[in-house]
């Protein structure tokens, strides 16, 4: 289950974690403080490593991209570069093992956005065993390059963003294909919107549930027909019993 986020040198935040309770985070605030913004930041970006600007914005708006967030407003920050990190931490109900996915990105001012991808898979926190910066003079932080960062945490760096969903499902939520976790993210975009897409009707919302069921194995239908057999067995016995009272 979720355990924790992180946000590094992103929006208004230079160093931000955020503890779980039981898998559920709750953030409070008055409006324009961020909430938003924050959530949708790491959910569903980092599920699947997308940060197309539609991901960002609850009501689907393309307004703002991911370097925005970064970068700010150029006559307010006066930022030409900046380089900053997202990461969730799941962990193991019951068991003190931990999975992280992040990702780092870079941003320049007019120029495209460098991103890349990790998944930690060794135990090993954000935060507690490591941290994604060095610190400079007068506190100021210096995230980890991509460079550094493969320096610490070895081939645990991805080459790119399909890797990486490949990765989040095989050791998170399990899907036999990965086209119908595709569709499973769709949907929470969907559904996390105030008003759903009025061509978003509810036979395809069935259609993307259907198809994101996890297929049963031959083993699993033996089973059930097994146990089926067995009480329909015990009903003729009970039936049997009742009848030479």
């Amino acid at each position: 289950m979720l355990n924790r986020a992180g946000i590094i040198n992103f929006w208004y935040y230079d160093v931000a974690y955020f503890d779980f309770a039981d898998g559920k985070l709750l953030l409070r605030g008055a409006n324009g403080s961020g909430k938003s913004v924050t959530m949708s930041s790491l959910i569903t970006v980092l599920l699947d490593g997308k940060k197309s600007p539609d991901r960002l914005d609850p009501f689907g708006s393309s307004a703002r991209k991911m370097e925005d967030y970064l970068l700010g407003e150029e006559d307010v920050s006066h930022r030409a570069e900046r380089t900053g990190y997202l990461f969730l931490e799941y962990k193991r109900k019951g068991l003190d093992q931990y999975i992280t996915t992040g990702m780092g990105m870079q941003a320049r001012r007019h120029k495209s956005m460098n991103t890349w991808y990790f998944v930690l898979t060794d135990n090993r926190r954000i935060g507690i065993d490591f941290q994604l910066f060095n610190k400079a003079s007068a506190g100021r932080i210096v995230p980890l390059t991509r460079r550094e960062l493969a320096n610490r945490i070895g081939d645990q760096v991805l080459a790119g963003q399909k890797e990486y969903m490949t990765r989040v499902n095989e050791l998170i939520f399990g899907f036999d294909n990965v086209d119908v976790y595709d569709d499973l993210i769709k949907l929470l975009i969907q559904l996390r919107r105030p008003k759903l897409s009025k061509d978003f009707k509810p036979t395809v919302i069935y259609d993307i549930l259907q198809q994101s069921l996890p297929g049963l194995k031959d083993d699993d239908l033996h089973s059930v027909a097994d146990t089926l057999e067995q009480i329909d067995q015990a009903r003729q016995q009970l039936e049997q019993a009742k009848g030479q009272r």
